[in-house]
């Protein structure tokens, strides 16, 4: 039995085969990109960060932390707790990826998002 993994890519990237279902996390469409080239399973805009937060944290590397915290408070809201349930099902059925179009993936509201998951 292979092991259900979650991860983060970017959206610009190509899919690959073991990516299980692909979802898009952020708030707005990526730039430059169609639908049909996204190959997405679900767009989640539900359990993406308030604009207030994402322009507040601006993708800066020094406010990273409190970011995470402020998103995971965000989290306990209605909407975006029913979106954070919905993507339980789908990392509990096998692999998921959360999607991003962020430069850094790694400092984003889906590596927080993978964390919660595989947490």
């Amino acid at each position: 039995m292979t092991e259900k993994t979650v991860r983060v890519r970017r959206i610009y990237e190509d899919p690959a085969p073991d990516d299980g279902a692909r979802v898009l996390v952020d708030r707005l469409w990526p730039r430059g990109l169609s639908k049909d080239r996204a190959h997405l399973t679900l767009w989640c805009r539900e359990v993406a960060p308030s604009t207030g937060l994402r322009k507040w944290y601006a993708h800066d590397p020094a406010k990273f932390d409190e970011f995470a915290q402020r998103y995971r408070d965000e989290l306990a809201d209605d909407e975006q707790k029913q979106a954070l349930a919905r993507l339980r099902e789908f990392a509990a059925a096998g692999n998921l990826t959360l999607l991003t179009a962020t430069k850094e993936p790694q400092i984003s509201e889906a590596q927080v998002l993978r964390q919660l998951l595989d947490g």
